[in-house]
């Protein structure tokens, strides 16, 4: 309104000192609609593109990922491994982390602008390198490893060599991730505000509207879809005003971006939320720690996404959620109608480079019916949970307790659980609450067996749970009665038992010759899926096996393997402790 005055009064002819009012009529409009978010100021031109190869990317910062955020670049290395990865700047290796999934091999380098990057995915390091990191397996006799390198031992210069790209760890195709990180406070930064050579003049896709009643909990209905069109360059819902139900609504979008040249759909860097030209609230994806990444579950609907629904981000903060990507401008995005006006509704959704898109739509107060008493019956005659509170349930059977932390939103507990018949069942299946509402920390469990458990079974009981075709299971610790685990997602749960050890299968007989083989394989396998310890010794001393995506077991034969007769011991382990060992000869 403001600023439909200041144009009125630019207009008047008998105004003087225009150049001064047109200036402030242009810092008025960039402030109402233009950038929300403090400015970056992040060095251009200091980090080279990490990759010898087409600059094209496969995933960009801030992609949503179940569970996570996507915390870097995928670097693109021509759909082949062993590309050259390069040190985007001057430094030295700090860190050197391997493991089964994740980043599978990575590289931490640190620079003198208080900055470190990371490169994941990896294959073999440069070799000096790689000797080192060897060395210090076999010294800690651990494949997977977290390696602090003492500054000054490995610097690099801008442009090295320091690795061959991959595909290791949680990859599902060869390319190189690509972070940049604040060395002090481990803040993850979107690497695009850095000046990548990463062409981008196409402003993002506005897909569909979502719209909540805040009077209930998000996880306690599916929300109310609009289909978008594009008029005159800003998108409009199909019903450009739209009744609102309720006295409280939020809203959420689902929009993606892509950059110049590329059909590759990446996630969105910003979405602000206007009412009546008003700033309420926005998001902006960057600065991020892995620590908070897991708060992807609050940005999003998760309910429905985990429903099979798409991926809908939500423009409103939920109570659980810390201020993190978000700034609350006038209120955290939770619109109350006060009364029968129309309300106009803009959000406009950026990427890094400021390629904007609009959506605009109007809201008004319509019939707020009643909940019918079914609804209303059921609601309350279950507990109520709520986030920043310690939340517990307790029947003669089962206990719950979740930290404050945990939960995002309210929403009415619900326990329901069966008799199964099993002989390796100690419980019912208790059903606690669904795997449709998300958890944010580890909450402690316990059930009791409704049978007496026999002393040799006492060490071996488990609890498993599980969702959607999707099982774990967790070591349960427990007297002989009650049973106690943690897990992080809710669902169905069993106390069982399990003293069945885990099976080894080899890819060789035994007093086998392997003269002309160049490596090994073991596949270890367990009724519950969950292989806890592998080791291998050879004639006596442990062996190095990659355990690369975390199935199936392999030696590369090496200078630790010479020619001649030798033993090799395997030994497998299970979540419940059970081992399994296995001797074979082979000549080399």
């Amino acid at each position: 309104r403001f600023v439909n005055i200041m144009k009125r009064i630019f207009l008047r002819k008998d105004v003087s000192h225009k150049p001064f009012l047109f200036l402030l009529f242009l810092f008025l409009c960039y402030t109402s609609h233009g950038q929300l978010f403090p400015k970056k100021n992040y060095p251009k031109g200091y980090f080279i593109y990490p990759v010898e190869a087409k600059i094209a990317l496969a995933a960009n910062f801030g992609e949503l990922r179940p569970n996570h955020y996507h915390m870097g670049l995928d670097c693109r290395t021509n759909q082949v491994q062993n590309r050259p990865v390069k040190a985007a700047a001057d430094g030295y290796v700090a860190h050197v982390h391997i493991e089964p999934l994740g980043f599978g091999r990575a590289i931490y380098i640190n620079h003198p602008n208080g900055l470190t990057t990371l490169y994941g995915h990896l294959n073999n390091f440069y070799p000096a390198l790689e000797k080192y990191v060897k060395e210090q397996q076999y010294k800690l006799q651990s494949w997977q490893v977290f390696l602090d390198i003492p500054p000054g031992m490995f610097p690099v210069k801008q442009g090295q060599l320091i690795a061959l790209s991959g595909n290791a760890g949680g990859s599902q195709g060869p390319h190189c991730h690509f972070e940049i990180r604040d060395t002090k406070t481990d803040k993850v930064l979107n690497p695009l505000l850095f000046g990548m050579p990463v062409p981008d003049n196409v402003p993002p896709a506005i897909l569909r509207l979502a719209m909540y009643d805040r009077c209930i909990s998000t996880y306690s209905q599916s929300p109310k879809l609009f289909s978008l069109k594009k008029v005159n360059g800003n998108y409009i819902p199909a019903q450009p005003l739209i009744a609102v139900n309720t006295d409280k609504v939020s809203f959420g979008i689902s929009a993606n971006d892509k950059v110049t040249g590329s059909s590759n759909l990446n996630g969105i860097y910003e979405a602000d939320l206007y009412l009546d030209e008003k700033p309420v609230v926005g998001f902006q994806i960057d600065s991020i720690t892995y620590d908070e990444t897991r708060y992807v579950n609050a940005h999003i609907d998760y309910k429905t996404r985990e429903a099979g629904g798409p991926f809908i981000e939500h423009l409103s903060r939920l109570p659980g959620y810390p201020e993190g990507i978000y700034k609350d401008f006038s209120g955290d995005g939770v619109i109350e109608l006060t009364d029968d006006a129309v309300h106009e509704i803009k959000i406009v959704v950026k990427d890094t480079y400021g390629n904007t898109s609009t959506l605009e739509f109007k809201i008004k107060k319509g019939t707020i019916h009643e909940k019918d008493s079914d609804y209303a019956d059921s609601y309350q005659n279950r507990q109520e949970f709520h986030p920043g509170f310690v939340n517990i349930f307790e029947s003669k059977n089962v206990q719950l307790i979740l930290k404050p932390e945990a939960l995002y939103d309210s929403f009415a507990f619900v326990h329901s659980s069966k008799n199964v018949i099993s002989s390796k069942s100690y419980s019912e299946v208790h059903s606690l609450e669904s795997g449709l509402v998300p958890v944010h920390d580890n909450f402690i469990l316990r059930l009791k067996a409704n049978k007496k458990i026999p002393a040799e079974l006492q060490d071996k009981m488990i609890i498993k749970r599980s969702w959607s075709n999707k099982t774990e299971v967790a070591k349960a610790s427990g007297d002989g009665e009650w049973y106690t685990a943690q897990f992080r997602s809710f669902g169905n749960f069993e106390l069982t038992a399990d003293d069945d050890p885990p099976t080894i299968t080899g890819s060789f007989r035994d007093n086998a010759n392997l003269s002309k083989a160049s490596h090994i394989i073991f596949i270890p396998k367990d009724n519950n899926e969950e292989i806890k310890n592998f080791r291998a010794e050879l004639d006596g001393k442990w062996l190095m096996f990659t355990n690369d995506k975390g199935s199936v077991f392999i030696y590369k034969f090496d200078e630790m393997c010479p020619r001649g007769k030798h033993e090799l011991k395997i030994s497998v382990q299970d979540e419940a402790g059970n081992t399994t060992e296995k001797i074979y000869h082979f000549t080399r």
